[in-house]
């Protein structure tokens, strides 16, 4: 009788517990709503990942400034920044001049969104790490307009119950049918791992816990006022899983095309030099990439001249400095190691050198959702080797005016046979090539994101 006592006023105290906790929480809300600033606040806790998101980011910023003069903006950052460094990256790694230093909101809680944080169940763990992350970033500063420029959607129920306007640019879906498939077929991957992979009932379990995220996902994002997406591959998804095809948008990300196309398609192949852009990330695969150019150099003939293969990126934590690191002791193995460059944290203007004296840009990921830096590619000449999915399959390396603009492979050897085909063409076969990829790059200019971003947003800024 006693112990009954007990777990029913244990039960009542944790019920108690929990109430005063949701009535702090709604009272927490409430002040908030009543206290909303007119300003557009951009969630965006890394502000120094030097990836395409940055750069959206800058634009984005940028288009609200152009558009809306008089209306603040605030960046919220786990970095240690000020308006002014953040302005002066903004010019250096991208190109980027905004109109006056975004204010900013600095968040000290950014280890919840941390892969790290989380070593099982990642991707709900960060999902739902966001949301603590945005309530810290609320509570400091509730704008009228609240802009995710970095695809934490779990951040949306929240940012619409605090009273804001949600607009948001969405790279990629956190959870796709691609990445279920893969599951089902027991696919080995930097997202699916080898014991998963080979075990049926784990697979299961797993493919389980995708259908709950997913919809856990499609609730959070059916939030957003609108929503932004980068290609025709992330529409699709998209669409599938939040359900709002009428507030979804398709807006290309922001290719510098128009300073690298002020680059001579006419270059130096002595030696022929290959370059690849992208964060020094698993799903990069830049081993992928160095296993290829040494199948290259190993078929050579002896007079062949030996190209060279220029990384440039930038890394993100200490997981990535080390797999940098092995990605250099991997070269040293392959006895390739005078052939490959490693560049990190390049400034713009460095990338543009490298970029203009490239025959050829290698592209690797798998599924990536759009691929900056293959338009980059086509846009500074050098005929682009991309990855048969997704973006660079759907939207960019396609033909244009029935001429070939680039190579598409899918695995070491015909990445490959696709740069040996490069290194073999005569000087004139390759300029017809990135003549037509430069022609098809404009399509995709920091011009064209400015109109279609502020086309987007006009709606919701307007009511």
């Amino acid at each position: 009788m006693a112990a009954s006592v007990l777990v029913i006023l244990a039960s009542l105290f944790l019920g108690f517990v929990v109430a005063l906790f949701c009535y702090i929480c709604a009272m927490v809300v409430e002040s908030r709503r009543n206290r909303k600033q007119v300003a557009a606040g951009f969630f965006h806790p890394y502000t120094n990942d030097g990836g395409g998101g940055e750069k959206v980011l800058w634009c984005a910023v940028k288009a609200v400034q152009e558009e809306y003069p008089n209306l603040e903006c605030f960046i919220y950052t786990g970095d240690d920044a000020t308006p002014q460094s953040l302005s002066a990256r903004a010019v250096d790694r991208f190109g980027v001049e905004l109109l006056r230093p975004p204010q900013v909101v600095r968040l000290n809680r950014r280890k919840w969104i941390e892969e790290s944080t989380y070593p099982h169940f990642t991707m709900i763990g960060q999902s739902l790490g966001s949301v603590f992350l945005s309530w810290e970033a609320l509570r400091k500063l509730t704008p009228k307009f609240y802009f995710d420029t970095s695809g934490y959607a779990f951040t949306y129920p929240l940012a619409w119950l605090f009273g804001c306007k949600v607009l948001c640019y969405t790279h990629y879906p956190t959870i796709s049918s691609d990445m279920v498939a893969r599951v089902r077929q027991r696919n080995s991957m930097y997202n699916n791992n080898n014991l998963i992979a080979g075990s049926v009932w784990l697979s299961k379990g797993k493919i389980i816990y995708y259908m709950i995220l997913s919809w856990m996902y499609g609730l959070a994002g059916s939030c957003a006022h609108v929503a932004m997406v980068n290609s025709s591959w992330t529409k699709a998804h998209i669409d599938k899983l939040w359900k709002i095809p009428e507030r979804t948008k398709r807006v290309y990300p922001p290719c510098n095309t128009s300073t690298l196309q002020a680059l001579s398609l006419e270059r130096s192949t002595k030696p022929p030099k290959f370059i690849s852009v992208a964060q020094f990330r698993p799903e990069k695969a830049h081993a992928l990439q160095i296993d290829a150019f040494a199948l290259v150099i190993k078929k050579l003939q002896a007079d062949a001249p030996r190209p060279k293969l220029q990384f440039v990126g930038s890394c993100r934590n200490s997981q990535d400095k080390k797999r940098l690191s092995q990605l250099k002791e991997k070269c040293a193995q392959l006895n390739i190691k005078e052939d490959v460059e490693f560049y990190e944290d390049l400034k713009y203007r460095d990338l543009v050198l490298l970029l203009g004296g490239a025959v050829s840009g290698l592209h690797a990921m798998i599924d990536e959702h759009f691929g900056i830096c293959v338009v980059e590619y086509m846009a500074a000449g050098a005929v682009p080797i991309a990855h048969d999915s997704a973006g660079p399959r759907m939207d960019i390396v396609v033909e244009e005016d029935g001429q070939q603009t680039g190579f598409l492979a899918h695995d070491i050897e015909g990445y490959a046979d696709a740069i040996v085909n490069i290194m073999q063409m005569s000087d004139a076969e390759r300029l017809n090539i990135a003549a037509a990829a430069r022609k098809r790059a404009s399509r995709f200019s920091e011009e064209r994101f400015y109109e279609d971003f502020k086309a987007a947003v006009r709606p919701v800024f307007c009511n």
